[in-house]
């Protein structure tokens, strides 16, 4: 099977835009504050185990080495997905390269991913997704090596697979969808020698810890997909969102770079030995939308048809080399970043936030101002000489209070994983109480006083403002019996 030549790489041009996308993903960082998921992170960071609730053990115990390096640094936790970030724009570069494309190509396909609005959306964040991005775009760079060249490079895709599959399951997913694409358009013949099952042998190795723990404690992956596809998420979107959302994950501007490149992967004879991926992006893309998946979930799929697609509009720009031209293409990636920067990342001083569409478009960023505030509202609550414990109910609201309030932690919750770390003690004369229902309280405790809400300060109607708190004693029944009702996973 005839397939194009590697060219010349790019190496500065790519190290210079994975640089930059670095250099303004650090420059941002520190501003707004922690995510409700960072949070959580963290306390299940210094909860080492094989697995949560809601996920692998890899971002978790990622957290938590990072606060133990640099303790209470908000830039120093979310170094990793800086680099993380960084490495996925140099990786779609070098995917371009493997499918045939020149230094332009390669420079226009990592520069459409690094001002895409989901790089930078996931990027200035810790979270699985960011990991998860990454996963999948170094999983396609090696799978493509891997249908071409066969050999040795399957077992470091099955490496990479592996310690993906310790962060999220969804790489499982491309993994599938890649294999019934070989099966059904080839090269069957990749799947001839030995190579392909000793990567699947060695990606079972590394994965083995968390299956044996998902095993142990009844599939609990499963629960979690349920809740997210009935719209527990705050990330959550509608069915009929999933299509219309994939055209402005990247940039509207952009779609004709990754469109031609799932055409060209299911059309072009010269990427004929690549034409799986464009038949698993349809299987994937209607597996998620039937199963109720997030729109970004497909995100990991933009590497790969941003690189297939880029040569063609290299070609389309040189072939008249007009101004207009190349103004439109580099207008197109100048636009997109001005975009994808100011609704994705921390540019809008925080006092403006609530002024602004920004935290109806990106949910993420009215989930990171307002924390601080809220444990100075939990922590005025508190009453003098008595012993106290914090329930809440979510794990945001936990994890501010461990990180903002030592004297208090550790909080309590009955979501996901801090389920599993327990109850308030016994010996708590009054509990603090956010997130929970009033009728459900006053069933349970014979005293239920309203002490305050909850306010950030900035008229942000985030997931947390207006919620009351409680002074809740008089406890009816013991924890024992309270504990297993409180118990949510979404």
């Amino acid at each position: 099977m005839i397939t194009p030549p590697r060219p010349g790489l790019a190496r500065g041009g790519l190290t210079a835009v994975a640089g930059a996308v670095a250099l303004l993903l650090l420059a941002t960082s520190g501003r707004y504050g922690y995510h409700r998921d960072e949070l959580y992170f963290l306390r299940a960071g210094h909860e080492p185990a094989f697995g949560y609730v809601d996920q692998p053990p890899l971002t978790p115990l990622l957290a938590g080495a990072m606060d133990a390096l640099m303790p209470g640094s908000l830039t120093g936790l979310r170094l990793p997905s800086v680099l993380a970030s960084a490495l996925v724009v140099l990786l779609t570069g070098l995917i371009a390269r493997e499918l045939g494309g020149g230094r332009g190509a390669q420079l226009l396909a990592a520069a459409s991913m690094g001002v895409s609005a989901v790089l930078l959306a996931v990027g200035h964040l810790l979270s699985t997704t960011t990991v998860d991005l990454l996963a999948w775009t170094a999983l396609t760079w090696l799978l493509v090596r891997a249908l071409r060249d066969g050999g040795p490079v399957w077992l470091a895709t099955g490496a990479v697979a592996g310690l993906a599959l310790q962060n999220k399951a969804l790489p499982l997913v491309l993994l599938a969808g890649v294999l019934v694409g070989v099966l059904a358009v080839g090269p069957r013949a990749a799947l001839g020698s030995r190579w392909p099952w000793l990567g699947t042998a060695v990606a079972l190795v590394i994965w083995a810890p968390n299956l044996a723990w998902q095993a142990a404690t009844g599939f609990p992956v499963f629960t979690l997909s349920a809740a997210i596809a009935g719209g527990s998420s705050g990330s959550s979107e509608p069915w009929y969102l999933f299509l219309p959302y994939q055209l402005v994950l990247v940039s509207p501007l952009l779609v004709p770079v990754w469109a031609l490149g799932w055409w060209r992967m299911a059309r072009d004879p010269a990427l004929r030995t690549w034409r799986s991926f464009a038949v698993a992006y349809v299987l994937v893309a209607a597996l998620f939308l039937v199963t109720g998946g997030k729109p970004y979930y497909l995100a990991g799929f933009f590497p790969v048809l941003l690189a297939a697609g880029a040569p063609t509009v290299v070609d389309w720009v040189r072939r008249r080399a007009t101004a207009l031209r190349s103004g439109l293409l580099v207008g197109a990636l100048a636009l997109s970043l001005a975009m994808s920067a100011l609704l994705m990342l921390p540019l809008v001083p925080v006092g403006e936030l609530a002024r602004t569409p920004i935290p109806d478009v990106s949910y993420d960023a009215g989930e990171t101002v307002g924390w601080p505030e809220f444990a100075a509202t939990i922590a005025a609550q508190v009453p003098a000489g008595e012993r106290v414990a914090v329930l809440t109910g979510n794990y945001g609201e936990a994890g501010a209070v461990d990180r903002f309030l030592p004297a208090l932690a550790p909080a309590h919750s009955g979501h996901n994983a801090y389920w599993a770390w327990g109850p308030p003690p016994d010996e708590a004369d009054t509990v603090i109480v956010v997130g929970l229902d009033e009728a459900q309280l006053r069933r349970w405790f014979g005293a239920v006083e309203l002490a305050a809400r909850i306010d950030n300060g900035l008229g942000l109607d985030n997931d947390e403002q207006g919620e009351p708190v409680w002074l809740v004693r008089e406890r009816r029944l013991p924890w024992s019996q309270l504990w297993p009702q409180l118990r949510h996973v979404g």
